[in-house]
């Protein structure tokens, strides 16, 4: 079974109505996960983002503790299982507080030994995207996973990527390594022909960037998927499923007809 993760992150930049349309959307779509980005900026060091404004995104997009149970009640009642990304052990720390068992390790953060030991000895299921670090630099991030089930997700961290940026090649090394049930794509290509593509050769786990509407602000909307699109993916996905189930290699109990009465039914 493919799993698909809806990547609201901060899409909703604050609004928790609208992060809830999104949910409502993404469950609408048929998504496995609708999934967020869990940070506090009393903690972000200084950087880039304090001159090119993305500071104030993340003031406005924090989600407190309130945000989050609101956000993780809608998921339930919208029959949608809530993810988050953790930045930092406190993140995950606020996630396991509110009763979460799976848990999304960020591509920045692939290398943060410390927070995957953590997050392995207290979540269930950890995903773990790949972008910016190296094949040798995965292996040894993946030998920390102990206890958890896991999945590395391949990707690459530019917003959007090409299709001739893609390195699905990279996929099939991790693949190879770790073995086909246990990797993913998230997905940072406009549409969804590139998940289809993934899916077409191993991947178990898509991740796409969501939205309900692309002139909404931020960078993520404008090139995020569309509800329509994500079912579309949703069905896609269905379809392989179907497709993949096994009927033994005899003929099925619908041939018979054919099989008896249409072998042979022109002389000569």
């Amino acid at each position: 079974m493919i799993q698909l993760i809806a990547e609201i992150g901060w899409n909703h930049c604050g609004d928790m109505e609208l992060a809830k349309k999104m949910i409502k959307a993404a469950s609408k779509s048929k998504a496995t996960y609708a999934k967020f980005q869990t940070w506090s900026v009393n903690r972000l060091k200084p950087g880039e983002w304090d001159t090119d404004g993305r500071r104030e995104i993340y003031e406005k997009a924090e989600l407190s503790k309130k945000n989050h149970i609101e956000i993780i009640k809608c998921c339930e009642e919208n029959n949608i299982k809530f993810l988050s990304s953790v930045f930092s052990i406190p993140d995950a720390q606020l996630l396991i507080e509110l009763g979460c068992n799976v848990v999304k390790i960020p591509s920045f953060e692939s290398r943060n030994i410390e927070l995957i030991q953590f997050c392995d000895k207290n979540f269930d299921i950890v995903f773990m995207s790949t972008g910016t670090s190296t094949i040798d630099e995965i292996k040894e991030s993946s030998i920390h996973f102990k206890k958890t089930d896991w999945f590395l997700m391949h990707c690459v961290s530019t917003y959007p990527c090409d299709y001739n940026m893609a390195n699905l090649p990279k996929m099939f090394e991790l693949q190879k390594t770790h073995g086909i049930d246990k990797v993913g794509y998230s997905d940072h290509i406009q549409g969804i022909e590139s998940a289809k593509i993934a899916i077409a050769y191993g991947a178990k786990v898509i991740e796409k960037h969501f939205t309900i509407d692309n002139t909404l602000p931020g960078r993520d909307n404008k090139f995020a998927t569309l509800p329509n699109e994500l079912l579309d993916l949703s069905n896609y996905i269905s379809y392989i499923d179907q497709m993949l189930i096994s009927w033994g290699n005899g003929y099925q109990d619908g041939e018979k007809n054919s099989r008896e009465h249409y072998a042979g039914r022109f002389n000569g």
